[in-house]
């Protein structure tokens, strides 16, 4: 029996990468607060591409792979706060 290759974040990561989010970011919202549907950038979190590759080198060091500025799914990876968690739970080396 094969299992499935792709993952779902759990509640442990998500809150794990809200709170890198935050700290990284110095941003004034508590990590509990943060919606893990809404949308990082815009009107939700309110991130820009700063933000965002700020995010990403982050989530590279401490997951272990990288997160490219020419990945065409960026969108969709960083649409929220779930959708980054459940990338890190497929694509982490450590």
């Amino acid at each position: 029996m094969t299992q499935n290759v792709s993952a779902t974040a759990d509640a442990t990561l998500l809150a794990e990468v809200a709170e890198m989010t935050v700290s990284a970011l110095n941003l004034e919202i508590r990590p509990s607060d943060i919606d893990p549907a809404a949308p990082l950038y815009g009107e939700g979190l309110g991130l820009d591409s700063i933000d965002i590759l700020e995010v990403a080198l982050v989530v590279s060091k401490r997951y272990g792979f990288s997160l490219r500025a020419d990945n065409e799914d960026n969108l969709r990876i960083f649409s929220s706060l779930q959708s980054l968690a459940d990338y890190i739970a497929t694509h982490r080396t450590q």
